[in-house]
């Protein structure tokens, strides 16, 4: 029911802001009677409440209006603004105005706005509803005085019964959400990133909305506790509530029709569009949401794009895709440069009680069309899981591999480890060239990595190698039991696995991993081949890094002296994917014990933290190749003989060009395999459809590049190679 209050005469006389009446006056005699003529009207008789602009100031240019609190208008001069099909003269016309300090030059018109402060330039045509509480947060997971944290708006992201929840803030990336999320069982880091959140805002009552420069609202009908970055355009919207809207000259944002936000912020240069819904959420740099998406309590990292589809309850990393209105996605951290496919359902069946199951991908996960899941799974990076019902829990531990359902509801599943490089790899190389391309950042605070083989992905091949090598092993009397009976320890027969993977070609043995499903376990399909793929990926990312390593440091050559400089540097072994960002292991703790010491006291040290991570990321990806190289070869780099680097040489150009070989190959298919070519009356008619083969930018890029690195290897190595 309405509440009915009396308002005495002077109850409509508020103060304006001090630091805001610089260069203003009063109104003249005379402007209150063109003001009063042109059918305004002021809450206060005498209008002390108005104060304009001391020069600039045409009172015939605001019509039909009501002033109430205090108004402090900028400079009302005869112009017009123009922003797309929309132009409008400057001035206020058929508006409500409470408490607000306006910038020059505006255009207002049909438009109810109270306690706001907008800048210069600014366009509010038909804006129905435009209001800021003295106690709006603008989406930050923050209190104001004398409220209870009942009221306190938090992110569940991936888990949906709560207990991983993290408060938003503006300059929030995707790294800030993961450390929250992830080290949960640090009481006091969860206390630290609470109180470092907060310290910036003021708890006090007296909160204003903001609506900076050269912004263009129209056709929208409520904006309630909302701040406003400079140049954006928000057009047709049904509500925005509690929340910033980050826009820049270089990076403007875009909200369109029907879309509705609440308790959140959104990134510099999104597009949010038709009929999008987001509730308690913190969208990244670059993203777009649009035609009917759902994003409810989740963090959607920069560059990503999410469509017709459903998401609650998410932590995702940057570069994800999500097209398909048949989709959704619950309960989940996806770490980045992912794709869910149409029909995909993950997070449809917990197998307990409650809603607290969570999955796990690292980065480049790609569902395939229809394919469900069951809480809780963990995915290696870049598992293609095909279309299909996954019925037991998984733990996919081959980076790069197809993934098959069980045949049966009570089989294995089946697992191609290597599975891109063997038989995908232009999807693969095409990745990093494809990240770069849709990156529109023009500030980067979160750093991503977007090359496939980085430290992250290698170590878990790494791993994958020592699981092929021990289920071998452990395999090896059904395999091989001439070689199995030799064996008198199990350091040799795991020797005997190895030599054996080595020299095995053929694909008429698999290997049985009883941790890939619950109950039923997996078959390892062509673990010869995956084993020898998984080698020569590490040999490759490893002489990739060196080489990056000379580039950078203006090496032309390797030699004696720059690998002993290289092994000086702090040697990581274990590598997190931070948001985005690859880190060492040992940094990210070192980063926690700094927040809870007070070393670090603010969100800007901690990106800072994550800026000098960077900057050493080169040598230490150059420190950790040396080391997989002594894997790889079993014995120290000083022991390494000039045949040894022959054979790195000869090798990684063997791979280089196998990788291009193969990436014009597999997108050869496309244009020479019969079902794919039969829709076309001639070739002219598919090659005008579908482009020449010769003739495909990534690939004339990727074969420029091939034959560029080759050279860098032969040049790098030049002198290892022939003083030993």
């Amino acid at each position: 029911m309405a509440t009915l209050t009396f308002i005495k005469k002077d109850d409509c006389i508020s103060s304006p802001p001090k630091e805001r009446l610089q260069g203003k006056r009063n109104l003249s005699p005379a402007e209150i009677s063109v003001l009063v003529d042109n059918l305004n009207t002021s809450e206060d008789y005498a209008w002390r409440n108005v104060f304009v602009d001391e020069n600039d100031f045409d009172p015939t240019l605001i019509k039909n209006s009501l002033f109430s609190g205090f108004i402090v208008l900028g400079k009302i001069r005869p112009a017009k603004l123009k922003f797309h099909d929309l132009e409008l003269k400057t001035g206020i016309y058929n508006a409500t105005l409470e408490d607000v300090v306006i910038g020059d030059d505006v255009a207002i018109h049909n438009a109810s706005i109270k306690n706001y402060r907008m800048g210069n330039r600014i366009m509010l045509f038909n804006v129905q509803e435009m209001d800021c509480t003295n106690h709006s947060k603008f989406g930050n997971g923050i209190l104001k005085e004398g409220e209870s944290e009942s009221v306190r708006i938090d992110i569940s992201v991936a888990n949906e019964n709560g207990r991983r929840a993290i408060l938003p803030f503006e300059s929030m990336i995707a790294a800030d959400a993961y450390i929250w999320s992830k080290f949960r069982d640090d009481a006091c880091l969860m206390e630290r990133l609470k109180e470092i959140t907060e310290q910036p805002f003021s708890k006090s009552l007296d909160t204003f909305g903001v609506v900076e420069d050269d912004v263009v609202i129209k056709n929208t009908t409520l904006i309630k506790d909302t701040k406003i970055g400079k140049n954006a355009y928000i057009k047709g919207v049904f509500k925005i509530k509690n929340v910033t809207v980050l826009s820049s000259y270089d990076e403007p944002t875009q909200i369109g029709e029907g879309v509705e936000l609440v308790n959140g912020i959104v990134g510099f240069g999104c597009h949010i569009f038709y009929q999008a819904v987001a509730v308690r959420f913190v969208i990244g740099r670059n993203c777009q949401l649009k035609y009917g998406a759902r994003l409810l309590n989740s963090v959607l990292g920069d560059n990503s794009t999410i469509s017709c589809c459903e998401l609650l309850n998410n932590l995702i990393f940057p570069f994800h895709e999500q097209h398909h209105n048949s989709s959704f996605l619950i309960a989940t951290t996806v770490m980045g440069q992912s794709n869910i496919a149409a029909g995909a359902t993950i997070g449809s069946n917990h197998n307990s009680r409650s809603p607290d199951g969570e999955i796990i991908a690292s980065r480049g996960f790609w569902p395939g069309l229809c394919s469900s899941f069951k809480h809780n799974s963990r995915f290696a990076s870049f598992v293609l899981a095909s279309k299909g019902v996954y019925p037991q829990e998984l733990d996919i531990q081959y980076p790069f591999s197809l993934l098959l359902p069980p045949a049966t509801p009570n089989s294995e599943v089946l697992i191609l480890p290597a599975w891109w490089f063997t038989s995908n790899m232009f999807a693969i190389i095409r990745n990093k060239y494809k990240f770069n391309a849709r990156d529109k950042r023009v500030e980067k605070i979160q750093h991503i990595e977007t090359n496939p083989l980085a430290p992250d992905t290698i170590q878990e091949v790494v791993d994958a190698i020592i699981k092929i090598i021990e289920l071998t092993a452990e395999n090896f009397s059904n395999i091989a039991e001439k070689q199995a009976k030799k064996a008198k320890s199990k350091e040799e027969l795991r020797q005997s696995a190895k030599d054996f993977l080595h020299k095995k070609n053929s694909s008429d043995f698999t290997l049985h991993d009883s941790k890939c499903q619950r109950k039923f376990g997996g078959i390892i399909l062509k673990p010869a081949q995956s084993y020898k793929m998984y080698r020569k990926i590490v040999k490759y990312f490893a002489a990739q890094s060196l080489i990056e390593y000379c580039e950078v440091h203006n090496y032309h050559e390797l030699n004696d002296a720059i690998i002993s400089e290289i092994q000086r540097i702090p040697l990581y072994k274990k590598w997190v994917n931070l948001g985005g960002q690859v880190i060492p292991e040992e940094s990210v703790f070192a980063l926690n014990e700094s927040i809870k010491s007070g070393k670090i006291n603010s969100w800007e040290e901690i990106h800072a933290f994550y800026d000098d991570c960077d900057a050493a990321y080169t040598n230490q990806k150059a420190r950790y190749s040396l080391y997989l190289l002594e894997r790889l070869y079993s014995k120290p780099i000083e022991h390494f003989s000039s045949d040894i680097y022959d054979n790195i040489v000869e090798d990684v150009i063997e791979i280089s060009n196998e990788m291009y070989a193969s990436a014009f190959s597999s997108r050869e298919k496309d244009f020479s395999d019969y079902y794919r070519s039969m829709t076309y009356r001639n070739k002219e008619e598919m090659e005008a459809v579908l482009g020449d083969i010769h003739h495909i930018e990534f690939l004339e890029t990727l074969k420029s590049d091939t034959e560029k690195f080759n050279k860098s290897i032969e040049s790098a190595f030049c002198i290892l190679r022939t003083i030993r």
